[in-house]
């Protein structure tokens, strides 16, 4: 199973972007390691998302979501998310980020394959936004959840969990910025 997964990274890699190999190599390690679950299946890693609130902890369910989380701590990475809007604010339900263009309709330009599993949307759930008209559209947009929504599971990847400041997340108002998004190890 390590051999697949690493083999899906080693994969997406090669496909999506011409790097130099130990670039490559240098990522895929990384990711190898935030590859590494605890016991609540959540990755090992973990991203520190900086708001004028305060900061968010979220961790990634790397077996559920293996593509994905990979694409997202390589935009994280890449410092992609510091800076954005969350152009998206819907109380009792989510907070969206991850358009550069700050519309909804802007992305870094590599979409990904769904990665639907059977992770519940509850309060603090991270997932994909993607168009409603195409499950293969996730981009770079993700949201998260401020309540249990039903409605969602089976439609959205849903690729990690808030850990610690969901109250933080309560606070975040449409227009308010990411100062950082960083992982620690």
């Amino acid at each position: 199973m390590k051999y697949l997964i690493l083999f899906s990274i080693l994969f997406f890699y090669s496909c999506s972007r011409e790097e130099k190999r130990s670039d490559l190599i240098d990522k895929v390690q990384f990711d190898a390691k935030a590859l590494e679950i605890d016991s609540n299946n959540l990755s090992k890693a973990k991203a520190i998302l900086k708001t004028v609130h305060g900061n968010i902890i979220i961790q990634f369910y790397p077996r559920s979501a293996p593509i994905t989380v990979t694409r997202i701590i390589t935009l994280i990475r890449d410092g992609y998310y510091n800076g954005l809007t969350f152009h998206r604010v819907f109380k009792n339900f989510i907070v969206q980020t991850g358009d550069p263009t700050a519309t909804g309709k802007g992305g870094s330009g590599l979409k990904l394959k769904a990665e639907f599993n059977n992770i519940p949307h509850i309060e603090g759930t991270v997932a994909m936004a993607r168009l409603p008209s195409d499950e293969n559209s996730a981009d770079s947009q993700f949201y998260i959840s401020l309540a249990t929504s039903e409605h969602l599971d089976h439609k959205y990847t849903v690729f990690g969990q808030v850990t610690s400041g969901i109250e933080i997340v309560k606070k975040i108002q449409q227009g308010d910025k990411i100062i950082s998004l960083t992982l620690i190890e």
